[in-house]
């Protein structure tokens, strides 16, 4: 618990000294399944996005939280270089990691290292209210910790979108990911986190006060594992949230 604490710490400490938001999530997954009652109640959430004359960078990192402190940290950082002068292409190369543990197990465990590369393809309209972002990606997964967590090639399709609605009153954004896992019914996760936002910047009096109030949905199949240590449902599970923009 203690290397969970200070992985903690540090992922926040980075990502919060260049991030350009920071969210809050109060988690109802164990509230609405009586079957996800080791499930965190709260997440916060960092994340950054840096353009540069070769193409962007992006990173973001997840600290979850149990009642009694830090449940486990989770991040990830890609590197797209454009392919081509006003092209929409891009290569793109990108690093998932973590740890978590369970509140009803009181077991720890760190998430398989995985590696990612592919094509990217990236719009948005002229004044940037609508941007679209689709990745075909080759993904390693290297030897974890237990017996079970064996290496593996995998391949992972990517959508990330962002919408902003009501002259920026209003944004919808998130992302889809569908990778192969053979270690799952079906051979193939989902999970997608679409998020909607009311920025009150954007309301008279209210400019320079750069809160936004919202939600994001954990929609997944294979994905979240419950109290007897199964990931094999479908799950669509809420979140109430805060975020404010720097």
């Amino acid at each position: 618990m203690k290397r969970i604490v200070l992985i903690a710490a540090l992922l926040l400490a980075y990502a919060a000294a260049h991030s350009q938001n920071i969210q809050l999530h109060y988690d109802l997954g164990h509230t609405l399944n009586g079957n996800l009652s080791g499930r965190p109640s709260v997440t916060t959430t960092v994340e950054m996005f840096k353009p540069d004359r070769w193409g962007s960078m992006f990173m973001f990192a997840d600290i979850d939280y149990f009642h009694d402190g830090v449940a486990g940290a989770y991040w990830e950082v890609s590197r797209e270089l454009n392919i081509g002068k006003d092209s929409p292409w891009a290569a793109h190369v990108e690093y998932n990691g973590g740890t978590s543990s369970s509140q009803v197990t009181n077991v720890s465990t760190r998430f398989q290292h995985a590696i990612l590369a592919g094509p990217a393809w990236n719009w948005h309209s002229a004044d940037f209210s609508r941007t679209l972002s689709l990745q075909a990606m080759f993904k390693y997964y290297f030897k974890g910790q237990n017996p079970w967590n064996k290496a593996f090639s995998s391949f992972q399709a990517t959508a990330v979108w962002g919408i902003q609605m009501a002259k920026g009153l209003c944004t919808f954004s998130g992302f889809l990911d569908c990778w192969y896992d053979p270690n799952v019914q079906g051979k193939w996760i989902l999970l997608s986190e679409p998020q909607f936002w009311v920025n009150l910047n954007h309301m008279k009096g209210m400019e320079d006060f750069n809160l936004s109030l919202g939600t994001e949905v954990e929609i997944s199949n294979n994905f979240v594992w419950n109290d007897q240590g199964q990931n094999n449902r479908f799950y669509a599970i809420p979140t109430l949230a805060a975020k404010w923009s720097f």
